[in-house]
């Protein structure tokens, strides 16, 4: 079982940035790929970005690709999303993810473990 805690969400106006962390305390990750997805109120959850367990490669939605960046930190059992020039519509709870493996990296369902999610709003 791995616990996964997240922190940073919060208000922020649009154009501002916010960085989120994913911590895994007492447990290591590094063998994991880690996702990050939200889920706005009233929709599904979508895909927002992943990262190998290398950190060698990442993959982002068109919706926030050149926008965020999803970085980790091994030694500390920690993954990041910078989120910058955001809009009322990144406006959601964002939650962080850890795969075994994974195919397309982009489904809920290839994750194996989850966080409580954090909120992020954006006002306009």
């Amino acid at each position: 079982q791995v616990q996964l805690v997240e922190s940073g969400g919060g208000l922020v106006q649009a154009g501002g940035s916010l960085r989120l962390s994913c911590a895994a305390p007492g447990r290591t990750f590094s063998s994991y790929v880690m996702g990050w997805f939200r889920q706005a109120q009233g929709k599904e959850r979508e895909f927002v970005a992943y990262i190998s367990w290398s950190g060698g490669t990442t993959y982002y939605a068109d919706s926030v690709k050149g926008r965020f960046t999803i970085s980790r930190a091994n030694a500390k059992n920690t993954v990041y999303l910078q989120m910058n020039s955001l809009k009322p519509e990144d406006t959601a709870v964002y939650y962080c993810a850890a795969a075994r493996t994974i195919v397309r990296g982009t489904t809920p369902g290839e994750y194996d473990y989850w966080g409580q999610g954090t909120q992020v709003t954006v006002s306009s």
